[in-house]
């Protein structure tokens, strides 16, 4: 590994991190989240960025002890030792969750950020770094490292075969990728892989809507999609519209009140060609019957008339969405893949849809949320219970 430390830029931390496996949820990880909450939300800089500001509300002490209160299998349970975290590239405040989740599951963590440039990156390390550097957050400080390489089968091989358990965010290929590098032969590993999410819309309550209510859901929408430009795993896609006998209008005001929630929406003219060009891939695969309504360059929406065979190959970025009026909502079932995450839901009750899956006995979805709380991420993740596979349980008879 000597030879390869000039290639790891160290952004959080130094020296050799130290492990002293602490207790999940433990007055120390939670006092420094708390810490780096008030930081954050005081921060100038960090105010210019929604993201972020999503990062530090979820920090805040009433969500953290929330967590914490709720959480069933609090006793006995200590962090692993030391976590390896390999965050994306393409989510830049992904990272501070994923340490986040290390820190409340007890652990030293050790996290690789990609080497690509994001402000948020920055901002971010360089809150962390001020709060560790408080005496009062010592111990953590000495157990919290942030790192940026390239890809280095070396240093993946050297990380990995010091850590106790890993944690992987990305795609199929990087995943692969890094199983190359072997563990430690009680180590483990969990996994966030290439996901995919759809949304499900009461047509007939979205009619009902006033002008006002409107509005509302379609920023909620926005929050949903846009601010990461659809690039998070449970940022919806495809739009499946129930009840939909009623003709289109409903549909055209709801995408109508998207395009308004989007003005404030960054399309420089790369995103634009990258939008453009992902749609006419789109239809040079083939992807069935289908229509196009623009909103200038910030919204396309493509209607299709057929269902997909897959419908984890819709994908859409930068304000690129599918449609498809749903006849039976058990339709669908039976195409949902491992690879499906989320399901978002306007007028449709959680519960119900929850006991249909079950009772199809649906491979996909994970999550169930209601429109505006798709970016909500929490202990529970893509079916991990987060914090309990991060940690370890002490058998007392």
């Amino acid at each position: 590994m000597n030879r390869n430390e000039t290639k790891i830029k160290m952004l959080v931390g130094d020296g050799d991190i130290r492990v002293r496996p602490l207790p999940i949820y433990s007055r120390e990880a939670c006092g420094f989240l708390e810490d780096l909450s008030k930081f954050l939300r005081s921060d100038r800089e960090a105010k210019g960025f929604p993201d972020i500001m999503a990062f530090a509300f979820w920090c805040r002490r009433g969500n953290i002890l929330g967590l914490r209160d709720a959480y069933p299998f609090r006793e006995n349970r200590l962090g692993r030792g030391l976590a390896f975290h390999i965050a994306p590239s393409n989510v830049p405040v992904n990272f501070a969750y994923s340490l986040a989740f290390g820190l409340l599951a007890g652990n030293a963590n050790l996290v690789r950020v990609s080497e690509k440039a994001f402000p948020q990156t920055d901002i971010l390390c360089r809150g962390l770094g001020e709060v560790l550097r408080r005496p009062e957050h010592a111990l953590l400080a000495g157990q919290t490292q942030v790192v940026s390489y390239g890809h280095d089968r070396e240093i993946n091989d050297f990380y990995s075969g010091q850590c106790d358990v890993r944690v992987i965010w990305g795609g199929d290929a990087t995943i692969r990728q890094i199983r190359q590098s072997e563990l430690k032969p009680r180590a483990t590993e969990i996994t966030f892989a290439d996901r995919y999410s759809f949304a499900i819309f009461d047509q007939e309550a979205v009619a009902s809507l006033g002008e006002r209510e409107l509005a509302e859901l379609a920023g909620k929408f926005y929050n949903d999609t846009f601010l990461m430009d659809q690039n998070a795993c449970s940022s919806p896609h495809l739009i499946f519209w129930t009840n939909a006998r009623g003709g289109e209008d409903a549909r055209k005001r709801f995408w109508e009140a998207v395009h308004q929630a989007a003005a404030k929406y960054d399309m420089p003219e790369k995103k634009v060609m990258d939008k453009y060009t992902l749609l006419c891939e789109n239809g040079a695969m083939g992807r069935g019957k289908s229509s196009l309504r623009r909103y200038g360059n910030l919204l396309y929406v493509v209607s299709l008339q057929e269902m997909p065979e897959k419908m984890e190959n819709l994908r859409g970025k930068f304000g690129l969405f599918y449609e498809m009026s749903l006849d039976e909502m058990d339709d669908i079932f039976d195409r949902l893949s491992q690879r499906v995450q989320t399901c978002v839901t306007f007028g449709i009750s959680g519960e119900t849809l929850a006991k249909r899956l079950a009772n199809c006995h649906a491979r996909g979805v994970d999550r169930i949320v209601p429109v505006g709380q798709a970016m909500d991420i929490g202990v529970f993740w893509d079916g991990y219970d987060v914090i309990g596979s991060l940690s370890r349980g002490l058998a007392v008879q």
